[in-house]
């Protein structure tokens, strides 16, 4: 249902963009994407799948030309009223990724944009293995993640403990991060701004991030409905809570007018979201450890969410340096650390909340007065209601 949703809501801001036409280049490979290991060889066919009138001379660019070539590098092809293919076999001297890219001299030929191949060369094939189930395995501990939560909350009858910020910047990032997600998976005018841009990379998103994406808005929801039904306390959104999500709303209401009027690409509207969320993931924990700093207890605050998500994040760093070895691409850690950043700031942060409920606030107590005021501390299992918390 969400899916639907999705789509309905992305496919109307972008009616009345032009559909994707598919254009078919006289030239272009077998496959465009190849696995090599390190020290061994792979072929793929080069096919001329029109006739051409004059003779041509199709030469292999190698973007880096210290992991891989190619044998022949050249082809000269005569004008022929019949199609034609070779087997071009690549060698793989280094770890790495690469581009071999077909150039024609002279360019009579209307389109031969698809005739590349992007080429990965990896070390060993166990750590490839490796990788992918390390991957898996981190999916489904932040899958998992938001139940604990839930079922703490339904256990007591209760969401006090659970700030009320982080649960509001939590459903606004993975909102943006579902929009980002389905509409550069879902919507082809959208995609193809985007191989437009990149003609020669790879779609980021795949279905397991379509899946997490709608999943979190899934739970999350269910975890702001219980804080309708069950008790509260005194809790509510704070104003900077409020006043972060009227920024976040004029940002995307001024994109979304931007995108229509054509002065920025729909891409560039689905890049502003993903922006959202990666301010949002930098943020959203505050509220929650000052939340507890403040009660000076964890209790509400479920330890499994934290446990899980810890083991999320640790085994994602893990495949990002297992795969920067493999691949022999550490810049894709220390030349963009963004992805790495977010990765160690949502482990230190789970660190630290493992410190307040197991050093700092472990001698927990069911109730705490602050300010004043009677905040409930609900350890599991209590019965004790609202009304029967005194100062």
């Amino acid at each position: 249902m969400l899916k639907f949703l999705f789509v309905i809501i992305l496919k109307c801001i972008v009616c009345f963009s032009s559909g994707f036409q598919e254009v078919w280049g006289e030239i272009t490979v077998s496959s465009q994407d190849l696995t090599v290991h390190l020290g061994s060889q792979k072929t793929f066919t080069l096919y001329l799948t029109e006739s051409i009138s004059e003779d041509l001379k199709i030469t292999f660019e190698v973007q880096h030309s210290d992991l891989v070539k190619t044998e022949p590098s050249s082809i000269f092809v005569n004008a022929t009223n019949q199609p034609q293919e070779w087997n071009i076999t690549i060698f793989s001297l280094n770890a790495g990724h690469s581009i071999i890219t077909a150039n024609v001299t002279p360019s009579t030929v209307t389109d031969f944009s698809e005739a590349f191949v992007r080429v990965t060369i990896e070390k060993s094939e166990t750590l490839f293995h490796i990788s992918a189930v390390v991957g898996w395995i981190y999916f489904l501990a932040w899958s998992v993640s938001f139940y604990p939560q839930i079922y703490s909350n339904y256990k007591r009858k209760s969401v006090v403990g659970l700030n009320f910020d982080y649960l509001s910047l939590n459903l606004v990032g993975f909102i943006m991060y579902a929009l980002f997600n389905c509409g550069l998976y879902w919507i082809p005018a959208i995609e193809q701004e985007y191989f437009s841009r990149y003609p020669k990379g790879l779609n980021p998103v795949q279905i397991n991030d379509i899946f997490f994406a709608l999943h979190a808005v899934f739970a999350t929801l269910i975890t702001i409905v219980q804080c309708f039904i069950y008790e509260i306390g005194t809790q509510r959104v704070s104003t900077t809570a409020r006043i972060i999500h009227a920024i976040c709303m004029c940002f995307v209401f001024v994109t979304i007018i931007l995108a229509f009027v054509h002065v920025i690409a729909w891409l560039d509207f689905l890049y502003g979201c993903s922006y959202i969320k990666l301010a949002i993931t930098l943020i959203k924990y505050v509220p929650q450890a000052f939340y507890n700093y403040k009660r000076q207890s964890t209790v509400g605050w479920s330890i499994g969410n934290i446990f899980l998500d810890f083991t999320g994040g640790i085994l994602s760093m893990l495949q990002m340096i297992l795969n920067a070895y493999n691949y022999d691409d550490w810049e894709s850690i220390f030349g963009d650390p963004t992805k790495f950043g977010l990765g160690f700031f949502s482990v230190a942060f789970d660190i630290f909340f493992l410190i307040q409920h197991y050093v700092l606030y472990r001698d927990r107590k069911d109730y705490a007065t602050i300010d004043g005021g009677c905040y409930e501390n609900y350890g599991e299992g209590s019965s004790v209601s609202h009304s029967d918390c005194t100062a």
